[in-house]
């Protein structure tokens, strides 16, 4: 029986990057989405991806990060799939490689238990470029895993993960149950699950 559900965020809870909005802000959309894509498709190192993408908004209003981070578009199903896990007794938390902004904002609108994030350095009211957090490297969130599952007392074959993208292999490392969700082919390989569509839902229809 499942007890514990990982998802990601970016382009799994969230339909789209949240870095490439930022970016688009200061005209550089085209830019960091190219270098999200390659680190997503395994083929950038993910703590130096996030340094050289973060490093690009420098400068950027905090106001505008904040605004942003409020009005993104959750995925199809996002709300219903984690009401309905949880319904199921499972505990349902949220890894993301990118910023606290975003995902704690969205913890209570699609009602997951807890985040784990970065958080973007602001100083004076603007981004500086750097960034710090739980989740900067490529073996965060399988790290990240196994210390809940410690606290939690969850075995692996008691553990769902989903994602899309490179940074979510470490996790799948650690999970009886993977959902590659609208994922590069990277990630579809460790999959048992594979969903094409975008509507979590799908998921549940999985598990039934």
């Amino acid at each position: 029986m499942l007890k514990l559900a990982v998802f990601d965020f970016d382009s799994t809870l969230m339909d789209g990057e949240t870095i490439d909005f930022f970016a688009e802000e200061l005209g550089l959309g085209e830019k960091v989405s190219k270098i999200t894509e390659a680190a997503m498709s395994g083929e950038l190192d993910f703590f130096e991806s996030l340094q050289q993408r973060v490093s690009l908004l420098k400068g950027l209003d905090f106001s505008i990060v904040e605004k942003i981070s409020h009005n993104l578009p959750y995925m199809p199903g996002a709300k219903e799939t984690i009401a309905e896990l949880k319904k199921r007794g499972m505990t349902v938390v949220c890894f993301s490689g990118g910023f606290r902004t975003a995902t704690t904002y969205a913890k209570d609108i699609l009602g997951y238990d807890a985040d784990f994030s970065n958080a973007l350095h602001v100083k004076d009211g603007k981004l500086t470029g750097l960034v710090g957090g739980d989740m900067m490297f490529n073996f965060s969130k399988g790290d990240m895993l196994v210390r809940l599952q410690n606290i939690l007392g969850v075995s692996e074959d008691e553990t769902l993960v989903c994602g899309d993208g490179a940074n979510d292999l470490s996790m799948f490392a650690h999970a009886g149950t993977r959902v590659a969700f609208c994922a590069r082919d990277i990630l579809k390989k460790e999959a048992n699950i594979i969903i094409e569509t975008k509507d979590l839902t799908q998921i549940l229809k999985e598990l039934d």
